[in-house]
């Protein structure tokens, strides 16, 4: 069985028509990273994942997770001993031959699942800290449009019921 690990650029498209369209999810949010992150190591490291068969896809595995590593490094401490690993290995070239090179990988794909889960402990300890405002988001147009005519209509209706003696 082969592994698709080129993204699909028909659904990309389908999506929206901004340019970071494909980081949004379903409900228009930022696509969270550590979920992102998780989904490629879950190709390196799954039970069902089968190895990659091509240099290519290593290749393509391995700069995803270099990506990941880099996203995820901006959400942690530049001092945090995993992120460091995780750097070190991702600076660390593509060894040659089959055998290291799915080595590499694997210790790669450890290496990012240990800096998810430092992510997460981070966002918990975040979290419990300061409690967030809920922002109101901007309305739409057409609510504005609305509410500016029934105020004007009220304003109508009031000033057609005063008598004009």
């Amino acid at each position: 069985m082969r592994l698709l690990l080129a993204p699909r650029r028909a659904s990309r498209r389908s999506s929206g028509p901004g340019r970071r369209s494909h980081l949004l999810g379903e409900a228009g949010l930022p696509r969270d990273q550590t979920v992102s992150a998780t989904e490629t190591v879950m190709l390196v490291l799954g039970k069902d994942s089968p190895l990659p068969e091509t240099v290519a896809d290593v290749e393509d595995l391995a700069l995803r997770l270099r990506g990941h590593v880099g996203r995820l490094g901006a959400l942690t401490s530049s001092r945090e001993p995993t992120l460091l690993r995780a750097q070190r290995l991702c600076s660390d070239g593509l060894p040659d031959g089959y055998v290291p090179s799915r080595v590499h990988l694997v210790e790669l794909a450890t290496a990012t699942q240990a800096l998810i889960t430092v992510v997460r402990a981070h966002e918990v300890v975040t979290a419990t800290k300061s409690p967030r405002r809920r922002r109101w988001g901007k309305p739409p147009l057409n609510i504005l449009r609305g509410s500016v005519f029934a105020l004007a209509f009220a304003c109508l209706v009031l000033a057609a019921s005063v008598s004009r003696r």
